[in-house]
């Protein structure tokens, strides 16, 4: 159960670098190789670290929250995942795309707040680390390789349903936390 859950939390975190992605694969003149690999590069490696450093500062102060943790983590992904719904329905909210590293980084960046905060949560429900880590990595990688050139075929079109359902996924995880401490009953 815990590698689906990994899974599914590594495709709700890609997400948001895929959508980016896909925006990136619309405004550029061409989709090189090159390029998807770059993209994918900066992306899945900073959505693997952001959950990691997540991690590791959520174990830090675990012990004073032990009582609490699951209820944190609720409330740290029904947080990041209604954002990314709110962000859903923003019509302004696009991100500027180049190539260049300085943007790339940005970019790369914000997308992986979300994996930051996953990985906090995480860490109160005394998760793993490397797994997850390499895991949203490699997904994030993957997807954001691919939604560059997924985005020069469709344009626009999936770009803001993508970030909605996966917010919907985050908030599911984090009622399915609840139900697994036995909250429900």
């Amino acid at each position: 159960m815990e590698i689906l859950n990994t899974f599914i939390v590594a495709i709700a975190l890609a997400m948001d670098s895929f959508s980016v992605s896909i925006y990136g694969g619309a405004s550029l003149k061409k989709v090189r190789v090159k390029s998807a690999l770059l993209v994918g590069s900066y992306f899945g490696l900073f959505q693997g670290a952001m959950f990691a450093f997540g991690y590791i500062w959520g174990g830090k102060i675990r012990i004073y929250i032990d009582t609490y943790d699951h209820w944190v983590a609720l409330a740290v992904l029904v947080f990041i995942g209604g954002r990314m719904i709110i962000e859903s329905f923003n019509e302004k909210s696009q991100a500027v795309f180049s190539l260049d590293h300085k943007t790339l980084l940005m970019l790369a960046v914000v997308t992986s707040i979300d994996a930051l905060g996953v990985g906090f949560s995480s860490s109160l429900l005394n998760g793993s680390l490397i797994v997850p880590s390499v895991t949203i990595g490699i997904v994030a990688f993957l997807f954001s390789a691919w939604g560059l050139y997924l985005g020069k075929t469709l344009k626009k079109l999936l770009k803001k349903k993508a970030e909605f359902f996966g917010g919907i996924i985050l908030i599911g995880i984090g009622i399915n936390i609840l139900i697994e401490h036995g909250v429900f009953y």
